[in-house]
């Protein structure tokens, strides 16, 4: 049962951690020369995020596997233009920049510290345990993403937004149903359908040859789901030639594309519940220690002072 006032920030951590990294100016090091550019970035966004949304609960979203082979297997380019190496017994490494993937174990350390708990699945990711634990929560959400395959899980009526970070911090946007029904003109619950239609490049999911946004949001408008589009195509009803063809030549690929598309949301998680709260004194002192260990500076600072309000 939630209680009057609370409210969950779910973070998209990778998406945060690379805006991060490509944000902040690598010019203050680690005393040993490491660069600490996406650590002490993250700790600003989420002290800017705390301050801004005040939540009293928050995870950080965890890519256990960022391309789980069980999504390759059914469209094998999904992400494959990120790939640098095939790991015949574990995840693909990702494209990830040296001095990022460096940073990866402290960034981990630096929120431990602050108590944000971190939550990853095997095999799944952090798009799936977001799925999992905005359909589970009792209380108001708020995603914090830079991935539009979120949008998916916006209801205002169980008042799960996104906070959207395509455009930068400075630059957030607060979606909502009538947001994504005013940019695509499809209801939160018909994106993944679109997307699915339009593909989606940055994902390596080709789409349906031939339809593009416009064409997506006129047949999920006239059609209402993909189920009901291609039944439409198959029966020869309420679509142009040209429209019906593209849709039928494509069977084999939206057979399968909604599995990959659609984000999990009945993961084997347990949720944690631990409130937001300022650090007692022992927690304060080891995460100061961090912080002058590895030269996070005021960024450390923040991030306790906005959890502490």
């Amino acid at each position: 049962m939630a209680h009057l006032g609370e409210k969950l920030l779910l973070l998209d951590t990778a998406s945060l951690y690379f805006r991060a990294f490509y944000g902040v100016p690598d010019k203050v090091k680690a005393p040993d020369g490491s660069s600490v550019n996406a650590v002490r970035g993250l700790l600003d966004i989420v002290a800017k995020l705390v301050k801004l949304y005040e939540p009293t609960h928050i995870v950080a979203c965890w890519d256990d596997d960022w391309r789980p082979q069980w999504r390759v297997d059914l469209i094998p380019s999904y992400k494959a233009h990120r790939v640098v190496e095939v790991v015949a017994t574990g995840p693909d490494v990702e494209e990830v920049p040296d001095p990022l993937e460096a940073q990866l174990p402290l960034i981990r350390e630096a929120l431990t510290a602050l108590g944000i708990p971190i939550v990853g699945v095997t095999e799944h990711e952090a798009d799936d345990v977001i799925g999992t634990l905005a359909t589970r929560a009792t209380m108001p959400v708020d995603i914090v993403t830079g991935d539009r395959d979120l949008f998916q899980l916006v209801d205002d009526g169980r008042s799960i937004r996104v906070v959207y970070t395509a455009r930068g911090m400075s630059n957030l946007e607060v979606v909502s149903d009538e947001t994504v029904v005013k940019k695509y003109g499809v209801l939160p619950s018909q994106y993944a359908d679109f997307a699915t239609l339009r593909g989606d490049a940055s994902d390596g999911l080709p789409g349906v040859a031939g339809v593009g946004d416009k064409t997506a949001a006129t047949l999920l408008q006239a059609h209402g789901d993909l189920a009901q589009i291609r039944a439409a195509a198959a029966a020869g009803d309420g679509m142009s030639a040209g429209v019906r063809a593209k849709i039928l030549a494509s069977s084999a690929y939206l057979d399968v594309a909604p599995t990959v598309v659609e984000v999990a949301s009945a993961l084997d998680i347990t949720p944690p519940t631990d409130a937001v709260r300022a650090l007692d004194p022992a927690e304060s002192d080891v995460a100061v220690a961090l912080a002058q260990r590895w030269n996070l500076g005021s960024s450390m600072d923040r991030a306790i002072a906005a959890l502490a309000r």
